[in-house]
Parts: C-alpha cells; sequence; structure tokens
C-alpha cells in the first residue's frame, strides 16, 4: 500500500487561507483519484482546511506544537519538517509498502498507487519527469529530466528506509535527507538505491502565492526568491520565454490524469 503524506501550512503564516485550502482540495482530490484503492492520505496540520471534499482514505493527524514564525523561513521549514515526521509516525498503522511525500499545493497521477501495488519490494523512486504549471495557463511545460531536483512532490520511498525509531524531524541529517535534491543520493548511500519513475508521476504547481519557498512577505535574507530576483529581468525573461517555447497545450487526458482544474 502506498500512504501519501501531506504537511500543510498553518493559516498563521499563509498569505490567504482561502487559497490554502483551494489548493490543498484540489491536490487532494488529485491523489484521491488513484486508479488503485490501495492507498491512504494523512494530513498533518495545525488547522483543518476550509473544504467541502472528503473520502475514506483521508486521515488528519492534528499538531500540537506552535507554528512557525511568519518571517522567519528556517521556522517554516522545520514546521514542515515535523509534521512529516508526525505524517510518517501515523502513517505505520496502515504497514504502508511505501509513502510518498505531497506538496498540498501539488497534483500527482492517478497511476502512482496501482504502480506501487505491482511493485512492493521496490526500495522506491524518483520522479526525473512530470509537469510545471501555472494556475490559469493554457499551456503546461513537460520537465523531462530533472522534476526531482525542483518539486517536492517527486519521491517514493520504502517505508522501512525512514527508520522512524530516529527519525524526529528536528536534525539537520534529517531535513537533508527529506529535502527532494538529496533523497536519491541519500538512498544510493543506504545500499537502497532508486529507480526513476518510468511516467510522469506529479504536476508542479508554481507561482501561486503560497509556495514556502517562494512567499512574497518572506525577510528572511536566505529566502531562495531573493536569489531568483537577484537574475537580472533580461535572465529572467529569457528563462520563461525559453519554457513557453518549450511548453505544450494542457489537454484534458492531462487534466484527468492529475486531477487539474483551474483555481479562481
Amino acid at each position: 500500500m502506498l500512504v501519501f503524506v501531506v504537511p500543510l501550512k498553518s493559516s498563521s503564516v499563509s498569505n490567504s487561507w482561502e487559497r490554502v485550502s483551494q489548493l490543498f482540495e484540489r491536490c487532494i482530490k488529485s491523489i484521491c483519484n488513484q486508479t488503485s484503492p490501495n492507498f491512504k492520505v494523512v494530513i498533518a496540520c495545525h488547522e483543518i482546511p476550509d473544504i467541502k471534499f472528503s473520502h475514506s482514505s483521508i486521515e488528519y493527524v492534528p499538531v500540537s506544537f506552535d507554528p512557525p514564525r511568519l518571517d522567519v523561513l528556517d521556522d517554516k521549514l522545520r514546521d514542515k519538517l515535523q509534521k512529516v515526521s508526525f505524517g510518517l509516525t501515523f502513517a505505520e498503522k496502515f504497514n504502508p509498502s511505501h509513502t510518498m511525500l505531497v506538496d498540498a499545493d501539488d497534483c500527482v497521477s492517478k497511476h502512482l498507487a496501482a504502480f506501487v501495488s505491482q511493485n512492493p519490494q521496490a526500495n522506491g523512486w524518483f520522479i526525473n519527469q512530470g509537469y510545471e504549471y501555472e494556475n490559469g495557463s493554457r499551456l503546461i511545460y513537460r520537465n523531462q529530466s530533472s522534476f526531482h531536483l525542483k518539486c517536492g512532490t517527486s519521491n517514493i520511498i520504502k517505508y522501512s528506509a525512514y527508520k522512524l525509531s530516529e527519525f524526529s524531524g528536528e536534525t539537520k541529517e534529517q531535513a537533508y535527507w527529506i529535502g527532494h535534491r538529496n533523497v536519491e543520493k541519500s538512498m544510493k548511500k543506504r545500499n537502497m538505491p532508486i529507480d526513476p519513475l518510468p511516467f510522469s508521476g506529479a504536476i508542479y504547481n508554481v507561482f501561486n502565492g503560497e509556495n514556502i519557498y517562494y512567499q512574497k512577505n518572506l525577510s528572511d535574507p536566505n529566502n531562495p526568491r531573493k536569489a531568483h530576483n537577484s537574475d537580472s529581468f533580461f535572465l529572467r525573461s529569457t528563462k520563461r520565454a525559453g519554457k513557453l517555447l518549450a511548453s505544450q497545450l494542457l489537454t484534458n487526458s492531462i487534466r484527468d490524469e492529475f486531477g487539474l482544474y483551474p483555481i479562481h
């Protein structure tokens, strides 16, 4: 069984809790659109999101620690890591073969649970093929080789690899291991190499105003958004134009596979 673990940010650090709830509802609908019933979804959160959607596979896990400070990026990352820890620990009750961390604003392929059920002994997979999408666009960009280096929703890992008895969600080593860029290397070091997923596995929803790493109101000097904005206007425009030229029309088949719909 595959268990999706979703750490949801607090309303206290949201630009718009309504927007966070809308993005989360799309995310959770996407997850629950699996073609196989062999999955569960664990959401670790401070508050239950304001949504109407419900599903028998969803479990909310309330956390009691204080929300992070609004303007400190490290606090937000620590908050996410602790919620991941809570979610992974809770997932044990379902005896999963694998778990997947999902950012609460992304969408996933409906074929993931079935694929995992067919390969229960595998160490796991990293998603090197996926899509990047900006809400409202009629175009979508397909990243064919490095999706897992850009998006946090990009790794499916054998549950036993987490060593939950040692995982508190607090140390730098654990933060490094959970970081989506590092998982493939970390699994190799554990002699549990993972493979690239043989199909596009997720959609990275960009520039929605609620991405933790790129929130406009962060004052932390280490915020990656500042590094992104340090590029010249010409360079940013060139990169954006290049992606637009490489993008494809957003088809109904993509919408159906990933449960993607526009949020107004």
